[in-house]
C-alpha cells in the first residue's frame, strides 16, 4: 500500500455508507502546494429526482455538480484516490466517520458513537428570486443570447446575467414605491448601451414588474454593427416601437434626440470607458433626471494626471507601482464623481452592485436629486479633496457652467 493511501477496508466501509440507507454527507479538504482544495457530496432533490450534489471549491473557486447514480461512484473514487494530507468527514444516519492523513502519510481514523439520525434530502430546485425570474423572461434572455434554445443560462453569460439583474435591483431599491406620473411615458435613456442586453432587461422589468403603464428606453451607442444587432432584439421581442436605439457618440446627443417633449426620468450607464460614464453623469445633470445609475469600467484620465506628477506628494512611493497607482486613481475618480452630484443635488451612494466574481468593475453610482445644489458640506469636501491632490476631474470640467457659481462662493 502506498504512503496516503486508505486501506482496501476502509475505502470499502467508506462506499457502503455513501451507497446505502442514511448518507447526509462526506466533504473532504485537501491541502497541496499552499492551496486548499475542498469536494463534497451530498443528496438532493430536484423536480421531485433524488441526486447527489457534487460542490468543487478550488482555491475559493466554486463548481456545483447534480450527479446521477454513475457520475456519484465516479466522483466516490476521485476522493477516495486523492493523494497527499487531508481530512474527509463522512455524515450518516448510524454515525459518524473522520478520516485524517497528516503530512508524513499517517492515517487516523476516528468513529462517532451509533446514531439514528432522520435523513431527509433538501429540495435544491427553489429559484433564487431576482429581478429575471420575477416574470417569465425566456424570451428575452434567448434574444439577448444569455439563455440558450432551451431558456438556461449560458455558462459563459452567467457573469453578465447576474450584472444585469443586480442592476435591476439598485434600479428598483433607488426608485423606492415610486410610480409613473398618470398620463406621462417613464423614458429612460442608456448611454453606451452595447448589446443591449440590460436595455431590453430594463424595459421588461418597469413594465411587467413595476407594472408601469407606459415605459420608453433609448439605448445610445457609437458602433453601427452594435446599434444594429440591438435593433433586431427589439423588433423579434416585439417592441421596437417602446425601446429605441440612436447611433451617436454620447457627447453630440441632445435631449431632442433622446425624447419627443418628454423629460427624461432615469440615466442608465454600465461599464461605459472612461470619460464616457463621466458624460453618462453629465446628460443625467442636464437634462434634470431624477435618477442617474452607473456602473464605471476603465479610467484613464485622473491616471494621466497623476502620473505626471500631480499631486503625488507623500503618496510618491505607492504612485511608483503601477497596480497600486491605477487602484488609488479608480478610488479617487470615482470619489469625486459622486461628490460633485453631491454638489448638484443629488444624493448619491456608491456601492457594490454585484459580487465581484461577476465582474471586477462592481462599484456603482446610485444618485437621485432631491436636495438643495450648492450646499457648503457638500463644496468643501471636493474642494478640499481635489486641492490636496491638485487636479481637476474632467467631469467637473465637463460641467463647469453649472458647477461654477457653487465652487466660487468657497474656494
Amino acid at each position: 500500500m502506498e504512503k496516503f493511501e486508505l486501506e482496501p477496508a476502509l475505502k470499502d466501509e467508506i462506499r457502503a455508507r455513501v451507497m446505502g440507507d442514511g448518507f447526509v454527507k462526506i466533504v473532504q479538504s485537501v491541502r497541496r502546494n499552499g492551496r486548499s482544495f475542498r469536494i463534497s457530496l451530498r443528496p438532493v432533490v430536484i423536480g421531485g429526482a433524488r441526486k447527489i450534489q457534487a460542490e468543487m471549491t478550488d482555491d475559493g473557486h466554486v463548481q456545483v455538480k447534480n450527479l446521477d447514480a454513475h457520475g456519484v461512484t465516479t466522483g466516490l473514487e476521485e476522493i477516495l484516490d486523492q493523494k497527499g494530507a487531508r481530512d474527509l468527514h463522512l455524515i450518516t444516519a448510524r454515525g459518524d466517520l473522520h478520516v485524517r492523513v497528516t503530512k508524513k502519510g499517517h492515517v487516523l481514523v476516528s468513529r462517532s458513537a451509533e446514531t439514528e439520525r432522520e435523513v431527509v434530502a433538501m429540495p435544491h430546485d427553489r429559484i433564487k428570486r431576482t429581478p429575471l425570474t420575477s416574470f417569465d423572461a425566456t424570451a428575452l434572455l434567448r434574444a439577448t443570447g444569455l439563455a440558450d434554445g432551451d431558456g438556461k443560462i449560458r455558462a459563459s453569460m452567467r457573469g453578465k446575467y447576474d450584472q444585469v439583474n443586480e442592476f435591476l435591483k439598485a434600479v428598483g431599491e433607488l426608485m423606492g414605491d415610486a410610480k409613473a406620473e398618470d398620463g406621462r411615458t417613464f423614458t429612460v435613456v442608456d448611454c453606451g448601451c452595447g448589446k443591449a442586453y440590460l436595455t431590453v432587461a430594463l424595459y421588461h422589468y418597469l413594465v411587467q414588474v413595476r407594472k408601469m403603464p407606459s415605459v420608453r428606453v433609448v439605448g445610445i451607442d457609437r458602433r453601427a454593427d452594435v446599434v444594429e444587432s440591438a435593433r433586431k432584439i427589439a423588433s423579434q421581442l416585439d417592441i421596437d416601437g417602446q425601446v429605441t436605439f440612436v447611433e451617436a457618440d454620447l457627447s453630440d446627443v441632445g435631449l431632442a434626440d433622446v425624447t419627443d417633449g418628454e423629460r427624461v426620468d432615469m440615466v442608465i450607464s454600465l461599464h461605459a470607458c472612461d470619460t464616457a460614464t463621466d458624460e453618462a453623469l453629465a446628460k443625467g445633470v442636464e437634462w434634470k433626471a431624477r435618477y442617474v445609475l452607473a456602473a464605471p469600467c476603465c479610467q484613464h484620465e485622473l491616471q494621466k494626471a497623476l502620473s505626471g506628477g500631480c499631486g503625488a506628494g507623500d503618496f510618491a512611493g505607492l504612485m511608483r507601482q503601477p497596480i497600486l497607482r491605477e487602484r488609488l486613481c479608480d478610488i479617487l475618480t470615482d470619489s469625486f464623481r459622486a461628490m460633485i452630484m453631491r454638489v448638484l443635488g443629488f444624493r448619491t451612494r456608491v456601492v457594490e452592485f454585484v459580487d465581484g466574481e461577476a465582474t471586477a468593475r462592481n462599484i456603482m453610482l446610485k444618485c437621485e436629486y432631491g436636495v438643495k445644489p450648492g450646499q457648503a458640506a457638500p463644496v468643501g469636501e471636493y474642494l478640499a479633496l481635489r486641492d490636496y491632490w491638485k487636479v481637476t476631474p474632467w467631469l467637473e470640467t465637463r460641467l463647469s457652467t453649472l458647477l461654477e457659481k457653487h465652487l466660487s462662493r468657497y474656494s
